[in-house]
């Protein structure tokens, strides 16, 4: 029997430091660099495209700083929405946590959604016969399987969390090996005439959707933030999963990019009919090691497809749950499996949003897709969270903080421009997808819905303001086990 005590919310904390790391990376790798190298040297036309992955790492590393102070601080199940409501209740009550919760039913799916259009993409390269239709169903039946698997108590999913990590961790480095064995200087680093001038408009076009591209590959370095109420000593480990899983990844990233360019011209990975361009990673192996090692390989890299989308979905499932629970979200959101402890209804919805968002993508593309979820997300996650560790500290000074941000404020002011460029050149890097006001409309949605759901709780602006008084109990008995 287990003597890990649970915590006031129900939850258990079982997930160790090595498992922590190991969630955030399995969401962070995944298929995303496999399917964003070609869009990625697309974007920059020409192997200058490893800048991308180099400004996506110094963002996430920055905006993680962020998540690690507030995810250290306040380690309860929901990540944002809890460092979100304490901010800012002061100010707009229940809004901004409200709408963060919102926001993220329709974001963290769509990055689930772009992973398994990725594993549809990979598997066409085992079966190049495959149709439309029957690429479709084989997605959906995915992200069924991996609801099933969630379907189960935390300290199962744990351990099958460490075995696709292990896999996702085989499966890069063998592309990388065999891309070194394979590589070329010359074609790696052949640029292109004018790569890197800096004084025309079209390089900066090509840096910024470089830049939601290489955000895009590390998006998950907060997975664990979602699920700090599952965390051993979350003062130390939260803020450590991060850091340590980003700088894993982008070391595994550049030797990726750089492998894949010194095997594979450029020039091909632009090319939409060539295999290249939708299966680099396959491409690399078939040429390095020939075709059988490249499908055993393909194979690993779909089992890593679907370590992200399992890890993505187990963390994000718990966002409404907290809300839901302190009357902020709707209250359906607020069980719990009877025998599991997991939240039921927020995981079903997330894997509905998911399959819709995979049918998106498939008959779209998948930068559209990116672009959408990237400017969804800035506006009440990645920019209100910044703001939330200045009001923070300047509010509540004798808040127990396990970890200060490094440099503060430096690494919020670098997350801060970096989300507006990518915010600000969204619709530029999607001519005719208008992400920008889709993401604006569905704000603009989110807050009718608070409007009417504020005045059937009776609560700001048809209630009275909130103060300190009415933080949960239980999320300071969170803090005092932390």
């Amino acid at each position: 029997m287990s003597t890990t005590p649970p915590v006031p919310d129900g939850f258990v904390r079982r997930i160790g430091l090595f498992q922590a790391t190991a969630i955030n990376m399995s969401q962070m790798c995944g298929i995303g660099p496999f399917v964003t190298i070609p869009l990625m040297v697309t974007a920059f036309g020409g192997p200058q495209a490893v800048m991308g992955f180099v400004a996506g790492a110094v963002l996430a590393l920055a905006d993680g700083l962020v998540w690690a102070e507030l995810g250290a601080a306040m380690p309860g199940s929901g990540g944002s929405y809890v460092y979100l409501r304490r901010a800012f209740k002061h100010r707009t009550g229940r809004l901004m946590p409200f709408l963060f919760v919102w926001t993220a039913m329709l974001f963290i799916p769509l990055i689930m959604s772009t992973g398994v259009v990725g594993f549809v993409q990979y598997l066409g390269y085992l079966a190049p016969g495959l149709g439309r239709t029957s690429g479709d169903l084989i997605g959906l039946g995915v992200i069924a399987l991996v609801v099933l698997l969630l379907w189960r108590g935390i300290e199962h999913i744990a351990r099958i969390t460490v075995v696709m990590w292990t896999v996702m961790i085989a499966s890069v480095l063998l592309v990388i090996a065999a891309a070194a064995g394979d590589f070329s200087p010359e074609r790696a680093f052949s640029y292109p005439a004018h790569a890197f001038d800096v004084t025309g408009n079209h390089f900066w076009i090509g840096f910024a959707a470089g830049l939601t591209i290489g955000i895009y590959d590390y998006l998950g370095y907060n997975t664990t933030a979602y699920m700090g109420a599952e965390i051993k000593d979350p003062g130390r480990t939260l803020p450590r999963s991060i850091v340590y899983s980003i700088l894993g990844i982008m070391v595994i990233y550049l030797l990726l990019q750089i492998g894949s360019l010194g095997v594979i011209d450029w020039q091909r990975m632009t090319d939409p009919h060539d295999v290249a361009s939708t299966s680099v990673a396959s491409a690399v192996l078939e040429k390095a090691w020939g075709k059988g090692a490249a499908d055993v390989v393909t194979v690993l890299i779909l089992i890593t497809a679907f370590a992200s989308v399992f890890a993505g979905l187990l963390g994000g499932s718990r966002v409404p749950y907290d809300a839901a629970r302190d009357r902020v979200f709707f209250r359906p959101y607020a069980k719990l499996h009877p025998r599991h402890r997991f939240p039921t209804l927020g995981l079903a919805t997330m894997g509905v949003i998911t399959a819709i968002g995979f049918l998106i993508g498939r008959h779209t593309d998948l930068q559209t897709l990116i672009q959408l979820l990237t400017t969804v997300m800035v506006i009440v996650q990645a920019l209100a969270q910044i703001a939330a560790v200045t009001v923070l500290r300047r509010r509540h000074p004798d808040m127990r903080r396990p970890y200060r941000m490094w440099l503060y404020p430096l690494p919020s002011a670098v997350a801060l421009i970096g989300w507006l460029v990518i915010y600000g050149y969204a619709d530029k890097n999607s001519p005719g997808r208008h992400p920008i006001e889709w993401s604006l409309a569905w704000l603009a949605l989110g807050c009718v819905a608070f409007v009417v759901w504020a005045r059937f709780e009776k609560v700001w602006p048809f209630g009275p303001r909130e103060t300190d008084d009415d933080e949960p109990e239980r999320t300071a008995g969170t803090r005092a086990q932390a």
